[in-house]
């Protein structure tokens, strides 16, 4: 009875110092959004020492863009890594493009396709969007048409604008899906409407090649499709926005 009495403590301690942690966590990231580098530091200074990955990834970037901090390539790089090791996704994502550009380690395609796909799986829509450039060239992987259109769809889905793009071009072309114009409208559509100019032009040329009824359908479609991803993206910033002040 009493070694269960123990066990329970020790759970919910791990509990309280893990809900401590992400609200200090949040406190630095609102003080690091707000320009205010020695509140950041200070409040993720203790998460430092406790080996908390999220707040390594933050500490790297600070070391990396020169915020509150001295510019500092290699000290990033450590902290990426370390937090990366612990599986923070960001941090495996960051990594990847530094083996990438090869310019603080040697260029390793292989490695940055390993690390991609891991934080690609726990749903970083940049992650997924380069994981699908890596197949669609075959760099670092093996290529497979396939395999990109997928983590396209992905990261599309994630309202990620060149994902979409390019998830329509597949579907122009017939590459990696099945081809359709009419699909390939609808992701022009949607990508046009977050701003990237080239599927503006995409889909004006989609346009041309459907009747009037199958525009107005696509345009249908694209609303609701973009209506559900908006609303997924709605949700998700609630959420962060209750963490900030647990």
């Amino acid at each position: 009875m009493n070694i269960m009495f123990s066990t329970i403590i020790f759970i919910l301690a791990v509990g309280f110092s893990s809900l401590s942690q992400a609200s200090n966590l949040n406190k630095g990231i609102y003080e690091l959004n707000r320009g205010e580098f020695q509140a950041a530091i200070a409040l993720f200074t203790p998460l430092l020492e406790q080996e908390y990955a999220p707040a390594q990834y933050f500490m790297a970037t600070m070391h990396k863009n020169g915020h509150g901090v001295p510019r500092d390539a290699m000290k990033a790089l450590a902290l990426f890594q370390k937090s990366a090791e612990k599986n923070y996704p960001d941090a495996q994502f960051e990594l990847a493009l530094i083996y990438t550009e090869g310019k603080l380690v040697k260029k390793d395609l292989k490695k940055a396709y390993q690390l991609t796909s891991k934080a690609a799986k726990k749903g970083l829509a940049g992650a997924q969007f380069n994981l699908a450039v890596m197949y669609a060239n075959g760099k670092g992987v093996k290529q497979d048409i396939f395999k990109a259109s997928r983590w396209y769809k992905s990261a599309a889905d994630l309202n990620f604008p060149l994902a979409q793009y390019n998830l329509a071009l597949l579907y122009s072309e017939g590459k990696g899906v099945e081809k359709s114009t009419e699909l390939s409208y609808v992701w022009n559509t949607i990508a046009s409407w977050n701003g990237y100019p080239d599927a503006e032009t995409s889909r004006l040329i989609d346009e041309r090649a459907l009747s009037k009824k199958k525009i107005l359908l696509g345009r249908e479609k694209a609303n609701q499709i973009y209506q559900t991803i908006l609303e997924q993206q709605e949700i998700k910033a609630k959420m962060n926005e209750k963490k900030r002040f647990l």
